[in-house]
């Protein structure tokens, strides 16, 4: 049987890693919660993220995954370790792509957006510390992106704005590579790069990420077969949500 991946994020924003690890991992089967009832976790106090992370990471091991994908970068900053140190299974987290970021970088001007939550986290100082030595390192908190994702609207000229606002004094520092540092932000590349100068490179970690998954999978024997029968698997702790915009599969109501 193909045990499936386990994903879970506060909502849409972990769908963004789903591309590059399906491209990596055909034969694999995915099983995706999103916690909207709880939604979004970087506004949230620590001990609710950890507590929601718990329930549902208990809700994947029992739907059989061998693997979770803690997609959500306030999350994984936060509270991946004590999850690791409770759970017989393997996790994989999301972090702002520092490194190369550090690497891409001709200016040595990176601007990093993310949640509060994220950059405030002891784990993302520590990346900043370890690889963004000699850089200038300009942060900024995506405050209200999520929700603008979340509702579906990606492209209205109110998001816009908004991004305007929030890249207007990393520009301004001129920066020349930027970190979208939380899941839901590659969903508004297309808007992104209307507003960024040309030339400036934007890096997020999916395609890391599948690579970490499937360094994990075959280190622990757990890669799917090809003839492997593929399920992919959506559920939503909030009967209202619009996670159906974003995948083609069902999406069922998952009361947690």
């Amino acid at each position: 049987m193909n045990r499936p991946i386990g994903f879970f994020d506060s909502g849409i924003g972990g769908v963004s890693l789903l591309p590059a690890a399906e491209a990596l991992l055909p034969f694999e089967s995915i099983c995706y919660i999103a916690d909207h009832a709880y939604s979004p976790y970087g506004e949230k106090p620590l001990n609710v993220v950890l507590n929601r992370a718990r329930v549902i990471t208990e809700k994947l091991l029992q739907f059989n995954c061998k693997l979770i994908v803690l997609a959500c970068n306030t999350a994984t900053t936060q509270i991946i370790d004590q999850l690791r140190a409770e759970f017989p299974v393997s996790f994989v987290g999301i972090e702002p792509a520092i490194k190369p970021a550090a690497i891409a970088t001709k200016t040595g001007k990176v601007g990093v957006l993310a949640t509060k939550g994220t950059l405030e986290s002891e784990l993302f100082h520590q990346s900043v510390t370890e690889h963004g030595s000699g850089i200038d390192i300009v942060p900024q908190i995506g405050k209200g992106l999520v929700t603008c994702v979340e509702g579906g609207k990606r492209e209205d000229q109110a998001t816009k704005e908004l991004l305007k606002s929030h890249l207007a004094p990393m520009i301004d520092k001129g920066i020349d590579t930027l970190v979208l540092g939380c899941t839901h932000y590659p969903f508004l590349i297309k808007t992104i790069r209307q507003i960024l100068p040309t030339g400036v490179t934007i890096i997020d970690n999916s395609q890391a990420i599948a690579n970490q998954i499937q360094r994990l999978l075959e280190k622990e024997k757990k890669l799917a077969g090809k003839d492997s029968v593929k399920k992919r698997q959506f559920y939503s702790t909030q009967k209202e949500n619009n996670l159906g915009l974003f995948t083609s599969a069902p999406v069922e109501y998952l009361p947690l």
